[in-house]
């Protein structure tokens, strides 16, 4: 059977920099994916969490994130 996309799945990626969730949000937009949530700042990941979601082309939602 062809995989399908998860109901409430998300792959999270953590990343060094507010500039590398920045540049990897925007280049997934670039290349098609869609937005899920701007680059910012989240009350959710606790002090220092920020993040950007996005969707790729397949529909997988992915967050990137880092601590700063």
């Amino acid at each position: 059977q062809p995989a399908t996309v998860g109901n409430g799945t998300m792959t999270a990626i953590g990343v060094d920099s507010k500039e590398d969730v920045n540049r990897i949000h925007a280049k997934a937009l670039e290349l098609g994916g869609a937005d899920e949530g701007a680059p910012g700042s989240r009350a959710v990941g606790g002090d220092g969490f920020y993040a950007a979601y996005f969707r790729d082309l397949d529909g997988h939602k992915l967050d990137v994130f880092t601590y700063v």
